[in-house]
């Protein structure tokens, strides 16, 4: 008996050895067949294109999609560009690479130094850091909070990579005391005694942006200002009362109505339309560009609470193509009261937000293909601006607001 133990015994310390080696390398992977304990790696970036444009990149911008190459990138907890996490999704890694959108808003001027022009990723094992050209993008501009303040008012532009400003124009003058945000969405200063019009413009360490119409334009240009330009022909009443709605220019035209029964869409009872003259909305010149090149502008303000009813634009009393504006709507379920504080704010609606009718109602169906579809072949004729209720439920509040300074104008070349 002892010489057949003594017989088998190598054979069984062989065995035994094999499987606990086999143990420790299997607890050494994890089920992916990523080594455990070993710190992520990056070895380059490049560009999330298709070939022949999928090249290393020595430069990011934000909101850029890039590939990170290495190893060990399975089961990451975080990804972060000049130290703002990253959104990631796990679908679009492997253990060698990582598919990642720079995020948009990137606040250079608060950045710590040690954390600029770097990219981080870090798992359970570890993390890595790999130094790469992180540059603000050229600057790029939303909206404008009053297009035609008046003087002491406070002017707030908002975009993006609104920072590092070396120069701000505002209609013609130069801007030289003025507010950044650390984030570079919004720029503010207060508006000085301007006399002159003309666009804006913003120039920073990455570029220039500019509007292509114009600033400080209320009483030298547009469809219709209550002071000499256009014509109001019916509908409501004007004023130039500064109580009520300060910081006017001169007249202006005031829609007011209480609570609107489900339906009520009676836009000829007294204050519930501006009714114009007719007169040029875009010049017949441009009559061949994009219905997307122009825009309807005016300023408005609504000291109180506004939910519920919908102001819409026509032309010609042609229901055919109808834009809506409301502010209040968050989604097609839910609403809530806005309003501008009593404050002049300068609202911009494409004129590819005009649209025919859909399921019976105006405006949310197909936009105009061209400006000719739109306008007519001379541009030329009156426009309706009324308030209605079009939802199956009483409006949440009544509406009263001032409309100056309408114009339609060019938004983009």
């Amino acid at each position: 008996m002892k010489n057949l133990l003594n017989k088998y015994i190598p054979f069984l310390l062989a065995f035994s050895m094999t499987v606990i080696i086999t143990l420790f390398t299997s607890c050494d992977n994890n089920n992916d067949g990523v080594t455990n304990g070993v710190a992520p790696v990056i070895t380059e970036i490049i560009n999330y294109e298709a070939s022949p444009n999928d090249t290393i990149v020595n430069k990011l911008v934000p909101g850029q999609w890039v590939v990170l190459k290495g190893a060990n990138f399975k089961n990451a907890v975080k990804i972060a560009a000049n130290g703002i996490s990253i959104q990631f999704d796990s679908g679009l890694f492997s253990d060698t690479y990582a598919v990642v959108q720079i995020p948009s808003v990137i606040p250079f001027p608060s950045i710590p130094e040690n954390q600029l022009n770097t990219i981080e990723v870090v798992t359970p094992n570890g993390s890595t850091i790999f130094n790469i050209d992180i540059v603000a993008g050229p600057p790029g501009l939303m909206s404008i909070s009053n297009e035609n303040p008046v003087e002491g008012e406070v002017v707030t532009i908002f975009g993006t990579n609104l920072f590092l400003t070396s120069e701000l124009v505002f209609a013609g003058t130069t801007i030289t005391d003025y507010t950044e945000t650390d984030d570079g969405t919004s720029i503010s200063f207060v508006m000085p005694n301007i006399a002159t019009s003309g666009p804006f413009s913003i120039t920073t360490a990455s570029g220039t942006a500019s509007t292509v119409f114009n600033m400080n334009s209320a009483t030298t240009e547009g469809f219709l200002n209550f002071d000499g330009i256009g014509s109001l022909s019916w509908g409501t009443g004007t004023s130039n009362s500064s109580t009520e709605f300060p910081g006017n220019h001169g007249y202006y035209a005031v829609l007011n109505n209480s609570v609107l029964n489900a339906g009520d869409g009676v836009w000829w009872g007294w204050e519930r339309s501006i009714n114009t003259g007719a007169g040029q909305w875009i010049p017949t010149a441009d009559l061949n560009l994009n219905v997307d090149q122009y825009a309807l502008k005016f300023e408005i303000n609504v000291p109180g609470e506004w939910n519920g009813t919908s102001i819409l634009i026509l032309k010609d009393y042609d229901w055919k193509y109808v834009a809506r504006y409301e502010p209040w709507k968050v989604s097609e379920t839910k609403t809530a009261n806005v309003t501008t504080d009593g404050k002049w704010t300068t609202v911009t609606i494409p004129l590819t937000e005009f649209r025919t009718k859909k399921d019976g109602k105006d405006g949310t169906g197909d936009q105009a293909a061209s400006l000719t579809e739109l306008l007519g072949t001379s541009g030329n004729g009156s426009m309706l601006i009324y308030t209605a209720n079009s939802g199956s439920t009483p409006t949440a509040t009544g509406f009263r607001g001032a409309i100056d300074n309408i114009r339609i104008v060019k938004i983009k070349e």
